[in-house]
């Protein structure tokens, strides 16, 4: 694998990408049968199958107070990256990394989603990453909203549910500062030589959900983050468009 150019030309992005250009999107609805809402997405290279599950209960603390859950699960396949990584059932626990995602995605699909509105039901949902070239958190909160999505529907087709829960879109992209210079959704050769790296959770009326922002290589100016901010929320509304191409509902 070709290093980058040091000082980095944004002109000369290893992908031939625009400094405010997305990969390649692929969606694809109902990707697995069995699960209430399916969705396998990729971004780029890195391949990611989210499913969402309804479940007729809802975690202890939550018993009799009338509101749903919504909460999430995130796993890498062992060959997801170039070289064979074990199960973590196998291990035994967790990474931390994977904890964090998780929660990333459940606080996610929980801002922009009336839990009182779900009845006393759990949607959880399954990200798993296929393969991984950078952004699998991003591509996952991307394609769980819309699994959640799809599971929502059929709540509503079923008459489990009498409202549309749903009150906004949300997706998420990594933006990235090499070499001074903001950049639009890394890729892994990007991503691992990064001054900065930056994960963008927006909703479609452009209301930020969170942000994770961590100086790795050099410490950055509020100007640069801002056109890093910038990159994101383009970036964010052109997958939000996407998503409104396969579901087309929230209020």
């Amino acid at each position: 694998m070709s290093e980058l150019p040091a000082p980095y030309n944004v002109g000369t992005r290893p992908s031939g990408r625009a400094p405010d250009q997305l990969r390649k999107i692929k969606m694809l609805p109902e990707y697995i049968s069995y699960a209430e809402g399916s969705m396998f997405i990729q971004v780029g290279n890195t391949q990611v199958v989210c499913n969402a599950s309804v479940l007729d209960s809802v975690p202890p603390f939550l018993k009799g107070k009338g509101q749903g859950w919504v909460t999430a699960e995130y796993g890498m396949l062992p060959r997801a990256t170039h070289t064979r990584s074990a199960r973590e059932a196998a291990r035994g626990k967790q990474s931390g990394r994977t904890q964090e995602i998780q929660r990333l995605i459940g606080r996610s699909l929980r801002s922009v989603i009336n839990l009182e509105a779900l009845g006393e039901h759990t949607i959880h949902i399954d990200c798993d990453v296929l393969q991984a070239d950078g952004g699998t958190r991003c591509a996952s909160i991307t394609g769980a909203w819309l699994a959640a999505a799809l599971a929502v529907q059929h709540m509503l087709e079923n008459n489990l549910i009498t409202k549309n829960p749903i009150k906004e879109y949300v997706a998420a992209v990594s933006v990235g500062l090499i070499g001074g210079e903001a950049i639009l959704d890394l890729d892994y050769q990007e991503d691992s030589q990064c001054d900065a790296d930056i994960n963008v959770v927006m909703t479609g009326s452009g209301k930020l959900a969170e942000i994770q922002g961590t100086a790795e290589g050099r410490c950055f100016t509020v100007e640069q983050l801002n056109k890093a901010l910038e990159y994101a929320s383009s970036g964010i509304q052109e997958l939000i468009e996407l998503q409104r191409q396969i579901v087309d509902f929230a209020n």
